[in-house]
């Protein structure tokens, strides 16, 4: 029998999902789905092959209204549902298209630019059943994507750090949450004595261990996608939860190990009646309650905003 990689054998527990906006590299590893960000935008606007696409967001942009401002914004939403469209064709699955950082505590813009970005790919012939609109999990980005699972946009919660906010998110419907495993051990190796972990202690690890079991648990259908790894110890540790978003860096390790993979996770069919639901108050407190997570996701949401920023002033030296 050939031997199969440990990315051949991970697919068989684990759909995987390419954390890139690279289109080279999504068609070399052919994930399902594929994820995007303002980080990941800008890493984009670099390669010579997405040229055109920044040409035609400016042009468009000045097409649609007179104000610099405005120009700048539908620039923005232009050229990342133009890379969106790009990917999709390459992946069977969805593509992740995030809302701008700067709307996390907006209930009403979140949902407003949701459903700009829908409107556009639907424009340009794409589904929505292929796109997930990826959206900060904070108490009012929560909100937000709980009205849209409603209306028909399904919704990836990303920036999730604490359990507060994983159970928020299961019990407002939304479609998969994205914790960041990688962003979990960082904080812990800044704040702690410990500057390293096996895998099996990493808290990053845990904590998303610790989110699919509780989500199985109670029989919540939410997608469990761990996300931001930095090591492949991490992806090891989680083979089998439901989704794992991988940097293609990563992805070229995996597909050169051929050792023997393991699943780690996996629903045992246990169910047990839900607790009652999270409320604002229990919310806000027990996120609180986390230092790391209260650090991680406002840190989070200043790195996206500040790539959006950077992203913006790319286009505006185009205007």
């Amino acid at each position: 029998m050939p031997v199969s990689t440990q990315l051949e054998q991970l697919r068989q527990y684990t759909t995987v999902v390419a954390d890139t906006g690279d289109i080279e590299a999504i068609a070399r590893y052919k994930p399902v789905d594929a994820t995007t960000n303002p980080s990941l935008l800008l890493k984009a606007a670099e390669i010579p092959a997405y040229a055109p696409l920044i040409d035609e967001a400016v042009a468009w942009a000045k097409s649609q209204s007179n104000s610099r401002e405005q120009q700048l914004v539908d620039a923005g939403d232009h050229l990342a549902v133009a890379v969106g469209c790009k990917i999709v064709k390459l992946v069977p699955g969805r593509v992740s298209t995030e809302v701008d950082a700067r709307l996390s505590f907006d209930t009403n813009a979140t949902m407003a630019k949701a459903e700009r970005l829908i409107g556009m790919y639907d424009q340009a012939g794409v589904k929505r059943e292929h796109i997930l609109i990826k959206i900060a999990s904070t108490w009012e980005g929560i909100r937000a994507a709980e009205q849209l699972e409603k209306r028909g946009i399904q919704c990836n919660l990303t920036l999730l750090f604490s359990f507060e906010q994983a159970v928020a998110c299961a019990e407002a419907g939304v479609f998969l949450i994205s914790p960041f495993v990688g962003r979990i051990m960082d904080w812990y190796v800044a704040n702690t004595a410990t500057k390293s972990y096996t895998p099996d202690e990493d808290p990053g690890v845990k904590s998303v261990r610790r989110i699919y079991s509780w989500y199985k648990q109670h029989g919540f259908s939410t997608v469990v996608m761990g996300a931001s790894f930095r090591n492949v110890g991490q992806i090891q540790a989680l083979a089998g939860c439901d989704r794992l978003t991988i940097s293609p860096d990563l992805l070229e390790k995996l597909q050169q190990d051929e050792n023997p993979l393991a699943r780690a996770l996996s629903d045992n069919g246990t169910r047990e009646p839900r607790i009652a639901p999270i409320n604002e108050a229990a919310f806000r407190w027990g996120h609180n309650e986390d230092a790391m997570a209260t650090d991680k996701l406002a840190d989070g949401i200043r790195k996206f905003a500040a790539d959006q920023r950077k992203l913006e002033a790319l286009l505006a030296a185009k205007l």
